[in-house]
């Protein structure tokens, strides 16, 4: 029987945050700890154990340049309008939140690699209903999660992103992805500023748990 470090598991697991502005955009990510990353994430559990996914990875210039784009396009005046919204009410997290977000929005073009899970989707119906589409989501996210811990292990960052899905379309035939898969993300990926992430304040684990009945 394996025996883990019980302490290590759960810094690994309470520090892993969306990593945004602590993102180096300066620093070069040797592709091969990508596929090392990706490979770990080969043992995530999947419905039906299809592991119907595909990720691209995008190191070319001209073609983050063009996603980025894209992926500001998407983002309007959303990130703005929560930011400004957030500042008025007072909710100071809230703003850091959106403003970092913004942050990276400016600079998603900078990021040294970006990373696209797809899916396939070519056994879903034209009419599948909204229980099937969360199905298949979670046949991938498992994957995803187990690919940002294997990165945050290594030193580095990333964060999940789907501002750029109002123009999957037209990323997808920049990229050639088959018509039969579905983007489900963009992942930004560099080494982090520093290694120093903390816990992030959430509510206490008895106000969201339900023993036996929701009352």
């Amino acid at each position: 029987m394996t025996n883990f470090d019980v302490r290590h598991t759960d810094t690994l697991l309470t520090t892993t945050r969306a990593v945004r502005k602590r993102l180096d955009l300066n620093r070069l990510v040797e592709e091969q700890q990508i596929i090392k990353c990706l490979e770990i994430s080969q043992q995530a559990p999947t419905g039906s154990n299809r592991q119907g996914w595909q990720w691209v990875i995008i190191t070319d210039k001209g073609k983050r340049r063009i996603i980025a784009n894209y992926y500001h396009q998407g983002a309007g005046d959303y990130l703005e309008e929560r930011k400004n919204s957030a500042r008025d009410r007072g909710a100071e997290q809230d703003f850091k939140v959106f403003e970092s977000a913004q942050y990276l929005a400016d600079y998603m073009e900078d990021v040294p690699i970006l990373v696209i899970p797809c899916i396939d989707t070519s056994h879903m119906p034209l009419n599948a209903s909204g229980r099937k589409w969360l199905s298949l989501g979670g046949s991938i996210f498992p994957a995803i999660w187990s690919f940002q811990l294997a990165l945050k292990a290594r030193g580095l960052g990333s964060c999940i992103t789907t501002l750029h899905l109002a123009y999957e379309r037209e990323i997808s035939k920049i990229l050639d992805i088959p018509e039969t898969f579905a983007q489900v993300a963009l992942l930004p990926v560099a080494y982090t500023k520093g290694t120093n992430f903390k816990p992030a304040n959430r509510p206490p684990v008895s106000e969201i748990i339900h023993w036996n009945s929701w009352n």
